[in-house]
């Protein structure tokens, strides 16, 4: 029997779920739904536990070499030959990776989601959508080849367009729904034009064809150009692009601070543990295409990941509504992973990038989750989202305090906390390889420490609100997670993560880089120290420096107007210069020739009808005239 033949429950349990939940969950008590579908993630988290005790510890290391190993793997539509869209279960290092961490963090919420929506109208409708997006994520990184892959990443697309808009009754939720829905739309056409490009010159859609450095069919692809780019590097920015939307790079970013009107545990499912990761995850997926075969299109990425760290990390600093502080630092840590990528070599001593982009993705699940889960708590207890309806919220609610401390520590790369190890080899990677980006990257670490920290102290020192209702802590159904998480924040650094995953999947030995580590460390608690003197206490400071700031203060609160850009060249250019016009054409000459071609058949056929009258005498006459009118013609023509 195939050791792994088991696998196939991990993506049907919640699609089973779904079903069950969704279908009948009005027939029973909310509250059983809740444990109905936490249970059933329980058991995939087992389950991928398992499979990843036997991977990375059992059979699935030869000589020193992590295989693929595909348990199941049938097809689905056959084309032609050998091309052909299966359906299977792929395992590898990065997959096996991917599902400890979208089973954890999905069964984290799920436990959560019993207490926070407790009382919610759409208890059940609540946790079948949250299966839904469960089934969908384990069907995208088991996919063992790219349509595959497509086809669940927009399942996920749809989960999140409706978990996003769980609220439907707000205009903001619906809103930011359809702004999701959209613009990763948008970038999913990309992704999908991408795909035919390349399984039309290769032949197939399998991961395991595309990625193989030695017998890959994309050489054949690097000799044929279009506008003197390769045919190559045009299909893998396009797949970079789909990438890029649901991961929310920039300029296709909008999307995700809007998308925290879904509940808060919503928040850290997808839009900072799992779904938004899908981006990296398929970079790495084709990690092998990128390096070999279009290697301008891994620099773009390494610059745009860079790019949208930055750009992200300063916009946090301004903002006040908590979850969106989270979400450009989600955008921010993101950004990291994608400069990973992109500054990565190949092999076992140049392969730091992408070891550490998989791995930075692995600890920043835990301390991002249960940041936005503390979140969640805070917000239970005081229902507000803003910083300046809270302070003093460490005396009323300690184990919050604590765990969200933690995750502040780690994201700020503390040492010894995991942020701390995967943070560092981004930055050697970068170092080693770029320059600039370590640059950049150095400074976004102290500007992330002091936005955690500003953030930090102004939810739990400041001042205290004198609440209408004293704040108290959350149930033990919600901290339980909180102290799970933070477990995993903590330790997750300590896995023997370059034992497991590498770009050529053999095992990688490193070691702290003391001299790249201890400038971080240092500019990391300057930033924490800099938010201890604006933020611990009340004082006049932080106002007096926006002040000084004006109007660069100004446009980066507002996000740098680019939402503000989108309207403009959205409604202003398209639709009035674009749209207006295209209308009026369609409309008046389109519409008008075929409406003019209908009156004239229409006319005519009124003053004709009366010669189809059915009566006799009418049809008689009209023969005999016209015989006297042939009759008369020969006679004329005769003469």
């Amino acid at each position: 029997m195939n050791t792994f033949s088991y696998t196939f429950l991990i993506p049907i349990l919640p699609l089973l779920m779904f079903l069950f939940i969704g279908l009948t969950g009005h027939k029973f008590k909310p509250i059983v739904s809740g444990v109905i579908g936490t249970v059933s993630l329980g058991i995939v988290t087992l389950l991928s536990y398992a499979t990843a005790i036997q991977y990375f510890w059992g059979v699935g290391k030869i000589d020193e070499v992590f295989q693929t190993i595909i348990p199941y793997n049938y097809t689905w539509l056959q084309f032609w030959g050998n091309f052909k869209i299966s359906m299977g279960i792929l395992l590898d290092p990065i997959s096996v990776m991917m599902l400890v961490v979208v089973s954890t963090v999905s069964f984290m919420v799920h436990i959560y989601s019993i207490g926070y929506m407790k009382g919610d109208g759409g208890f059940s409708r609540f946790f079948s959508f949250l299966s839904l997006f469960s089934f969908s994520m384990l069907g995208l990184v088991l996919a063992t080849n790219i349509f595959q892959m497509y086809i669940f990443w927009e399942l996920v697309g749809v989960s999140s367009f409706l978990l996003i808009g769980y609220y439907y009754e707000k205009p903001s939720a619906v809103a930011a729904s359809k702004k999701a829905f959209i613009v990763t739309r948008f970038a999913d056409f990309g992704f999908l034009i991408g795909i035919l490009i390349l399984s039309f010159y290769t032949g197939t859609f399998d991961f395991g064809v595309l990625t193989n450095p030695e017998t890959t069919p994309v050489a054949s692809m690097t000799g044929i150009t279009f506008m003197g780019v390769s045919v190559v590097s045009w299909a893998m920015i396009l797949i970079f692009a789909g990438g890029a939307g649901k991961s929310a790079m920039f300029p296709l970013h909008i999307w995700l601070p809007d998308a925290m009107e879904g509940p808060t545990p919503v928040s850290a499912l997808i839009h900072a543990a799992t779904m938004v990761v899908a981006g990296v995850y398929l970079v790495a997926r084709m990690f092998v295409v990128y390096h070999f075969y279009a290697p301008g299109v891994q620099e773009l990425i390494g610059y745009v990941g860079g790019f949208t760290s930055l750009f992200a990390a300063i916009i946090a600093i301004t903002q006040f509504d908590i979850k969106r502080v989270l979400a450009f630092s989600t955008l921010s840590q993101i950004g990291y992973m994608m400069l990973a990528l992109g500054v990565s070599g190949y092999g076992a001593e140049h392969g730091v990038g992408y070891m550490a982009s998989m791995f930075h993705l692995f600890t920043h699940a835990m301390f991002k989750a249960l940041l936005f889960l503390g979140a969640g708590s805070v917000i239970h207890a005081v229902h507000s989202n803003y910083m300046y309806d809270m302070g003093g919220l460490r005396k009323y609610m300690p184990i919050t305090h604590i765990t969200f401390l933690i995750a502040t520590l780690t994201i700020a790369g503390v040492p010894f906390l995991s942020g701390f190890f995967s943070k560092d080899e981004i930055l050697v990677a970068a170092f080693e390889h770029n320059k600039l980006l370590f640059a950049i990257e150095f400074l976004v670490a102290g500007i992330t420490a002091f936005y955690m920290f500003r953030l930090y102290f102004n939810v739990f020192w400041g001042e205290d609100k004198h609440y209408h209702h004293t704040p108290h802590e959350s149930p033990l159904v919600m901290t339980i997670p909180l102290m799970i998480l933070a477990f995993g924040a903590i330790f997750a650094g300590y896995l023997p993560f370059a034992h497991m995953i590498s770009p050529d999947k053999t095992p990688m030995h490193l070691h702290l880089h003391w001299n790249i580590a201890i400038p971080s460390v240092l500019i990391g608690l300057a930033g924490i120290a800099l938010a201890w003197v604006l933020y611990k206490k009340k004082n006049p400071i932080p106002d007096k420096l926006a002040s000084a700031f004006g109007t660069f203060y100004t446009t980066v609160y507002h996000k740098f107007y680019i939402d503000e850009i989108y309207l403009f060249v959205t409604h202003k250019i398209l639709f009035n210069m674009v749209s207006r016009p295209v209308a009026w054409f369609d409309r008046h000459i389109v519409d008008g020739t075929m409406n003019g071609v209908a009156f004239i058949v229409t006319t005519s056929s009124n003053k004709i009808k009366g010669l189809q009258s059915g009566q006799l005498q009418q049809y008689a006459a009209v023969f005999i005239a016209g015989a006297l009118g042939l009759v008369l013609l020969g006679i004329y023509f005769l003469q």
